[in-house]
């Protein structure tokens, strides 16, 4: 079993420091945004675009979404345009969801940023799935709200996902506490959301279970997290919503029975119709 990660206080606290800084997950940035309102899960734009590594199940994982939403009775549109990003086009959707985009904002000019950091405080919400946690610091404002950066990966394989506690009531994992076995792509992070501001995090890798760091990463040296290993968290800031899943390498897992449940209540979760 792998030793458990030892968390650099100093580190944290001047991470939190940055945040406070830019306005994430304080008072000021919530009295500023405005007050979303509760309704039905309706409309989501899906975005692909990666400006680093590209996913060559990208495709196929994008036509998923487009199925899953004529299932679930919600209009979904898929996009690698930038162009999206204005608020004429961004006020049509609920929710986001970025399907694996690496480096997202680095595709993004200045007014496209601040279309869609408008359109979040307008109490909107973000699903970033599996590898859209990859940032490289490209983007402040995004890699603050993910809150951590990508340093590794596994091998496909199976491993075991024990529900939080404090998150057992969370829709997106409600059925499937208090653990579940899930074979997927793993990615490993530089650091844990756990105590970030406003994060609460669903579900945590066993890192016993499987081998979290494949061969081609542990010759650069990268280590595994250890006994906190988060996989999909929550962050409720500046009036709007962050949702993000490890899983989605490609539709195998998306299209499992955990994979669809799991999907439709972030998207529900982030389009504020459920808590």
């Amino acid at each position: 079993m792998n030793t458990p990660a030892t968390p650099d206080s100093s580190a944290a606290a001047r991470y939190k420091a940055n945040l406070e800084n830019k306005g994430v997950g304080t008072a000021e940035s919530t009295k500023a945004a405005l007050k979303p309102m509760k309704c039905a899960l309706e409309s989501v734009l899906v975005y692909s675009k990666s400006a680093w590594y590209e996913h060559a199940t990208t495709s196929a994982t994008n036509h998923w979404f487009m199925h899953f939403g004529w299932d679930n009775g919600v209009n979904i549109d898929q996009t690698d345009d930038p162009m999206k990003f204005n608020l004429d086009d961004l006020s049509r959707y609920q929710v986001l969801v970025l399907n694996s985009t690496t480096d997202f904002g680095k595709d993004l000019n200045a007014e496209q940023r601040e279309a869609l950091m408008t359109w979040f405080r307008q109490g909107r919400g973000i699903v970033s799935v599996h590898a859209a946690a990859v940032n490289h610091g490209v983007w402040d404002w995004y890699a603050d709200l993910v809150g951590c950066d990508f340093v590794a990966d596994s091998d496909r394989m199976p491993a075991r996902l024990v529900i939080d506690p404090a998150a057992a009531e969370h829709p997106a994992v409600k059925r499937f506490a208090p653990e579940i076995w899930i074979n997927e792509e793993w990615l490993c992070f530089d650091r844990a959301v756990t105590g970030q501001p406003d994060v609460q995090v669903l579900m945590r890798l066993d890192e016993s279970t499987f081998q979290p760091v494949r061969e081609k990463f542990l010759e650069m040296n990268a280590k595994p997290m250890g006994a906190d290993h988060p996989a999909a968290w929550t962050r409720e800031t500046q009036g709007g919503r962050f949702f993000y899943t490890i899983i989605g390498h490609d539709c195998r897992v998306l299209n499992s029975e955990f994979g669809r449940r799991h999907m439709l209540e972030a998207l529900r979760w982030a389009a504020f119709e459920t808590e």
